[in-house]
């Protein structure tokens, strides 16, 4: 605390005010006769531009070191490991002013076997929950809520420079994932469905990154394969595409329709049936020839499809951790500029909306 006071370059009485404490009340916590609040540190952590976690001498949230001994830096990668560092420091902020994370007590145990059946497992467990919430996920073309109210997991759309996939991101008080924008949303679905694989199995504890998902060396890896297996087994159920099949007549019309049902992409619903062994080798190659645009236009969703792309293409913060950061602030044991640097908002100019009171005049009045 003397160190950065020293090095802010005011005396310490104006810092005191600057945090909104008096001269005395600053000296005698200085000197160990009185306990900083969880407020008052959050103030000067404010006034100094460092977080809470460093005043109280903890290590901050650093996962760049692991995620870049395992594959090249990039300007892409880089950045969203800077987000995930960003969220991951305001949850140890927020975990220390009283604020956790809801994390899920659903915690399932993998069992000896392969990789794939693993994930497949995993995703009819993970389903199970989902349906007991009155929830089917792979009718849901938004799965980030589902993910944050089911699983506890925070999780932050991002757009980057030249394309990324995603990363997980968890330890004792944190999980989140960071997703790249995409104007191909059936790829960013199957990239959150895989990440939420990662850390429902403590893949990498700290930080695991998946770039690009299609590089052919990546996706070997036993994690990635049990990832894989998982998404498409909770996005796409066997007994449910068993079901389809069984009143479907397989033409590309009935085809389209389905993967615009489940929102997925034509070449993903192809491989899938193919590997079930319901369509064989002829009709998985002419089905997954088709394109997004093509899909649905046979399934008469264009104007869909078009929604979707603009929804994926947006950034998103991570929706539990902005109720954190605000409820923080409205009970007195944050300042405003933690809420305000989430959701990308100047502290005056929000300071000002809050505590506007005038209603407007419904209109015609």
């Amino acid at each position: 605390m003397r160190r950065l006071i020293a090095d802010s370059g005011i005396t310490q009485a104006e810092f005191a005010a600057r945090a909104g404490l008096d001269s005395p009340k600053m000296s005698k916590s200085l000197s160990g006769i009185r306990r900083f609040t969880s407020l008052d540190l959050a103030r000067i952590a404010d006034v100094g531009g460092v977080s809470v976690d460093w005043l109280l001498g903890g290590d901050s949230t650093v996962p760049s070191l692991a995620a870049r001994t395992s594959m090249a830096s990039s300007t892409s990668s880089d950045t969203a490991i800077r987000e995930a560092e960003r969220l991951a420091q305001i949850r140890a902020d927020l975990a220390f002013l009283g604020y956790r994370q809801e994390l899920s007590a659903f915690a399932p145990v993998l069992k000896a076997g392969r990789p794939i059946d693993q994930g497949r497992n995993l995703a009819a467990e993970a389903r199970d929950l989902a349906r007991s919430g009155g929830i089917d996920p792979c009718r849901r073309r938004d799965l980030s809520e589902v993910i944050e109210d089911l699983f506890g997991v925070d999780v932050a759309i991002v757009r980057l420079p030249d394309g990324f996939d995603g990363l997980a991101y968890a330890d004792e008080q944190t999980r989140l994932m960071v997703i790249g924008t995409s104007e191909v949303p059936a790829r960013q679905r199957f990239t959150i469905a895989h990440e939420l694989a990662h850390l429902l199995t403590g893949d990498n504890q700290g930080l695991h990154l998946d770039a690009d998902l299609h590089d052919s060396v990546h996706k070997q890896q036993p994690s990635e394969i049990r990832a894989n297996a998982f998404a498409a087994e909770f996005l796409l159920p066997a007994e449910i595409l068993r079901e389809e099949d069984a009143r479907l007549t397989w033409s590309e019309t009935a085809f389209a329709k389905l993967a615009c049902r489940f929102w997925v992409s034509p070449s993903t619903l192809a491989w899938r049936l193919f590997n079930l062994g319901l369509i064989d080798r002829r009709l998985c190659d002419s089905f997954r020839s088709l394109n997004a645009g093509q899909a649905a236009h046979l399934a008469d969703a264009v104007d869909v499809l078009a929604e979707w792309i603009e929804s994926a293409s947006r950034p998103r913060t991570p929706a539990s951790l902005v109720r954190g950061t605000f409820q923080a602030y409205a009970d007195g044991k944050a300042t405003l500029r933690p809420y305000a640097n989430l959701i990308g908002v100047d502290t005056a100019t929000l300071r000002q909306a809050i505590s506007e009171t005038r209603e407007e005049s419904p209109l015609g009045s």
